[in-house]
């Protein structure tokens, strides 16, 4: 017969060590895609205020394009997932996205001051690349 894992009286021990464990593992994982999540998103971008726009639904297969404008330079730099790229040159990488995913998504993120070239490019390759869904990210404030 096996031995007693209890304490005096029979009653089994609560063993909190693999709980512990378990609760780590969680902590990092979530840790982990937080972290992702955050990254994608360009924070140097003042976004347009758009009082009437309607509340982002979700971010399941959405592919984010920041366009941040460098007044200084006159120039504008498009990021996608943290590398700086010239859109052109994403037309094949988007169309593989597309036929791997039917449902994507772009996502444009850009300073209120970008001249719209800047967006019709990101526009323009996500239409090559077949993708028809295309937002535009903004901040709602309430008009005055």
């Amino acid at each position: 017969m096996a031995g007693n894992a209890g304490g005096a009286e029979g009653d089994p021990e609560f063993q909190i060590a693999p709980l512990i464990d378990v609760l780590l593992v969680l902590l990092i994982f979530f840790m982990s895609i937080a972290s992702t999540a955050v990254t994608r998103y360009d924070p140097t971008i003042e976004l347009p205020a758009a009082p009437d726009a309607a509340a982002k639904e979700d971010s399941e297969g959405e592919l984010v394009f920041n366009i941040a404008w460098r007044a200084g330079e006159q120039r504008a730099v498009t990021t996608f997932e943290e590398q700086i790229v010239e859109p052109a040159s994403m037309i094949p990488i988007l169309a593989a996205r597309r036929q791997s995913r039917a449902d994507l998504r772009v996502l444009i993120r850009c300073d209120g001051a970008t001249p719209v070239r800047h967006v019709a490019a990101v526009v323009e390759l996500a239409a090559q690349a077949g993708i028809i869904d295309v937002t535009f990210a903004t901040v709602i404030r309430p008009s005055t």
